[in-house]
C-alpha cells in the first residue's frame, strides 16, 4: 500500500488551526488504481477503464481566499471543476485551510489561494490568487509529494530532497539564520521562495502540522523540527531531530499538534497533543514520545490520516476507524458527535469498500473503490459538497454533476466522473477525478 499510495502530506493552513488534515497520493496515468482484496487479505490492484483524457481537479467549499482555484473568490456548495489545469496531467492535490497545491505527473507544482506569508512559493503581489500558478523556483526539479501546514508548505522531489517555504517564525521551514538580533536570538522570517530543508536527509515523505514539520526518510526513520506543541508549551526545535523509538516507518500523518506513524509490521504509533483523544490511547494525556495505539493492534492497517484534532485509519478490508474530536460529526458516527478516545469502526461506511479517507479541520471525506465520495462533518461554506450547508455525522455521497470532457469522443450519456483522490482542507475540499466511459467498459467485458 505504501508504494501504491504515496500518502501525503497533511494540510492545514489558518489562523485558528481549524484546517488540519489532508492528503496526497500519486496515481496512474490512464487508470485508477483500485484496491481489491483477495481471500488471503493481501492487497492487489485492478484497473477501471478510463477515457484517454486528462484527469480533472474538483473543488468545493469556502473560496474567499481563492483556494478553489476557479478564477473567483466565491464559495461553492456543489462540486465544480478547476479548468485552469485541464491541460495538465495532475496526479496529486493538497488542500490547506486557505490555500491549495497540485502536482503533475511531470513534477510541476502549482499553488493557489492565500499568499500573505509566501505560502504560494513566490513573492505575494496580492493577498490571494484564485488561479493556479506554477512555482517557478521548483521548475527544475520533479516534485513527487507535498504538504501544507499552519502557514508553511513542504515538498519533496524524486531525489529525496525536501523543500520548505512560507511562515518560519517557529523554525518550521528548517532555516537556521546566521545573523542574530539584539537579544542574540535568531530572527525568524517568512520564506517566500522555496528552499532546501533537512539537506542531510534522504526524504521519502513530508508532513506539516500547525507549526512544525515531520519527514520520513528512505531508511524508515522519522525526523521533526519547528514547534510541535501549541506555541508557548515547549521550546521549539530549530534543526531536525530524530523521533526516537520508531523504526521501519512507512507512512506518517500530522494533525495540528499530533502525529501518527504506521510502521511496516502494521503497528500505529501516536504522539503529541491529545486533548480530544486524537492519539487513540484511551485518555487525554499528551505524549512527548510515540506510543502504540493498542486498540488497532489486531487489524491490518493500510492507510492513515489526521485532521486538526481527529484521526483515521483504514484497514485492508476497506473499513474505517475514527477517533478524536467528534464535534460537528466529523467522525461519521451519525447523531453521536462526542469525542472518542479510542478508535471506533465507522459502521455507516461498512460495505462501501473505502480506499482512502481524508481529514480536514472539521469535516472528513471517504473515497470508495469505484470512485464515489462520502462526506460528513461541518457543512457551512459548502465544504461537504451536498449542495446545501448542512452539518451532519451521517456520511452522504457527494454528487459530481459535471458534463463529460470537452474532448471526449464517446457518448456522454454513457459515462461518469469517478474520483481517484480526495483532499480535505480547513473549509474546502479538493479531489481528482477521471472520466469513465461505460461503453468502453462494456466492450472490455468488465
Amino acid at each position: 500500500m505504501a508504494s501504491a499510495m504515496v500518502v501525503v502530506g497533511l494540510i492545514f493552513l489558518g489562523f485558528d488551526y481549524s484546517g488540519m488534515g489532508s492528503r496526497i497520493i500519486t496515481s496512474a496515468v490512464a487508470t485508477v488504481a483500485i484496491l481489491r482484496r483477495s481471500s488471503s487479505r493481501s492487497l492487489q490492484f485492478a484497473s477501471v477503464p478510463m477515457a484517454s483524457v486528462n484527469p480533472i481537479i474538483l473543488a468545493w467549499g469556502a473560496g474567499e481566499d481563492g483556494q478553489l482555484g476557479i478564477g473567483e473568490n466565491e464559495e461553492k456548495e456543489s462540486v465544480c471543476a478547476v479548468t485552469a489545469l485541464e491541460s495538465e496531467r495532475v496526479c496529486s492535490v493538497v488542500a490547506g485551510s486557505r490555500n491549495s497545491v497540485a502536482i503533475c505527473e511531470d513534477g510541476k507544482l502549482f499553488t493557489w489561494g492565500w499568499n500573505q506569508r509566501g505560502t504560494l512559493g513566490h513573492p505575494p503581489e496580492t493577498k490571494t490568487e484564485n488561479i493556479p500558478i506554477q512555482v517557478k523556483a521548483l521548475a527544475d526539479v520533479k516534485i513527487v509529494q507535498a504538504a501544507i501546514g499552519g502557514w508553511h508548505c513542504l515538498a519533496v522531489d524524486d531525489h529525496g530532497r525536501a523543500y520548505a517555504w512560507g511562515g518560519n517564525e517557529y523554525g518550521q521551514c528548517g532555516e537556521v539564520p546566521e545573523k542574530k538580533d539584539n537579544n542574540n536570538r535568531a530572527p525568524k522570517r517568512d520564506i517566500v521562495i522555496p528552499q532546501r530543508c533537512a539537506p542531510r536527509l534522504s526524504v521519502r515523505q513530508v508532513a506539516a502540522g500547525g507549526t512544525h514539520s515531520v519527514v520520513l526518510t528512505h531508511e524508515g526513520h522519522v525526523w521533526t523540527w519547528g514547534q510541535p506543541w501549541p506555541p508557548g508549551d515547549i521550546k521549539q526545535i530549530s534543526t531536525p531531530v530524530r523521533v526516537q523509538g520508531l523504526e521501519k516507518v512507512r507512512l506518517i500523518a500530522l494533525g495540528a499538534f499530533h502525529n501518527l506513524a504506521l510502521v511496516e509490521e502494521g503497528v500505529l504509533w501516536a504522539w503529541g497533543n491529545n486533548e480530544y483523544g486524537q492519539l487513540g490511547t484511551g485518555d487525554t494525556q499528551p505524549r512527548s514520545q510515540p506510543i502504540p495505539v493498542q486498540a488497532l493492534s489486531s487489524l491490518i492497517l493500510v492507510d492513515i490520516a489526521a485532521g486538526g484534532w481527529h484521526s483515521t485509519a483504514l484497514t485492508d478490508e476497506g473499513e474505517v476507524y475514527n477517533w478524536g474530536r467528534g464535534e460537528h460529526g466529523r467522525l461519521g458516527f451519525g447523531d453521536d458527535k462526542s469525542s472518542k478516545m479510542v478508535p471506533q469502526k465507522v459502521q455507516l461506511l461498512v460495505g462501501e469498500d473505502i480506499v482512502q479517507v481524508s481529514c480536514g479541520g472539521t469535516h472528513s471525506v471517504a473515497l470508495t473503490r469505484d470512485g464515489r465520495m462520502f462526506s460528513f462533518g461541518r457543512g457551512d461554506h459548502g465544504r461537504l459538497g451536498h449542495g446545501r450547508k448542512v452539518t451532519t455525522g451521517h456520511p452522504k455521497e457527494v454528487p459530481i454533476n459535471l458534463p463529460p470532457p470537452r474532448n471526449f469522443s464517446g457518448s456522454g450519456s454513457n459515462g461518469q466522473w469517478c474520483a481517484k483522490l480526495i483532499a480535505c482542507g480547513g473549509r474546502h475540499t479538493l479531489a481528482i477525478a477521471k472520466w469513465r466511459d461505460d461503453e468502453s467498459e462494456k466492450s472490455l467485458g468488465t
